[in-house]
């Protein structure tokens, strides 16, 4: 696997994802809770790397990305696809940022439950666009690398670990966590255009990249 295939990590979570483990932080029991996030982040992008790398092989020469040196028309035309759709993306959010609000799933969180916050571990990774576009990127890259699954070991840990940062933060600082994470929670709240923006621009630059 491309090694530039790792900071798409970052891309998973970004957005509603992030901000929901901050939320998790934030409840009663927010150890118990963040850990029940956590693994459904780790099953669901492990899942969706099986399958995604499943398709593709599948599908095998018919939708090919070609070998590692010379990606091939085919890998280009999806590339300028993907980037045409984060472009637009992007210029939404930015021409909405005033009425942009998030999700009502996400104040439903502060109440959630282990059960709860597992299967929104899962539900934020598997039904996400964003996060779907980079699945099917990790594993057109892994069938192009004709790698194993466990190649894709550490795009998933590293995306299990992002998702960790709010809980890490809280279990080091703890006193100082429990008065910042609802005022960053509030703060991702109101400017969720921000990260979603930048997500984009993350991954096109990632894309383009040689």
């Amino acid at each position: 696997m491309d090694l530039q295939i790792l900071p798409l990590a970052v891309t998973m979570m970004a957005g509603p994802q992030i901000v929901a483990a901050v939320i998790l932080v934030t409840t009663t029991r927010p150890v118990r809770v963040s850990s029940a996030f956590l693994l459904g982040v780790a099953v669901a992008t492990a899942v969706g790397v099986a399958i995604t790398r499943g398709i593709f092989a599948l599908l095998g020469d018919a939708v090919s990305p070609g070998r590692p040196s010379d990606p091939g028309a085919a890998a280009t035309i999806v590339q300028l696809v993907l980037v045409g759709l984060l472009v637009l993306i992007a210029v939404r959010n930015l021409v909405r940022r005033e009425s942009v609000e998030p999700p009502k799933w996400l104040g439903s969180l502060m109440e959630a439950g282990p059960l709860r916050a597992l299967t929104t571990g899962l539900m934020v990774i598997l039904l996400m666009p964003s996060d779907i576009m980079v699945l099917l990127t990790v594993g057109a890259n892994l069938e192009q690398h004709r790698a194993a699954l466990t190649a894709a070991l550490p795009f998933i840990g590293a995306t299990v670990l992002i998702a960790a940062l709010p809980l890490l933060v809280y279990l080091v600082f703890r006193h100082r966590a429990r008065s910042a994470m609802p005022r960053l929670r509030e703060w991702l709240n109101t400017h969720s255009w921000v990260v979603n923006i930048a997500s984009c621009l993350l991954f096109i630059v990632l894309i383009l990249a040689p």
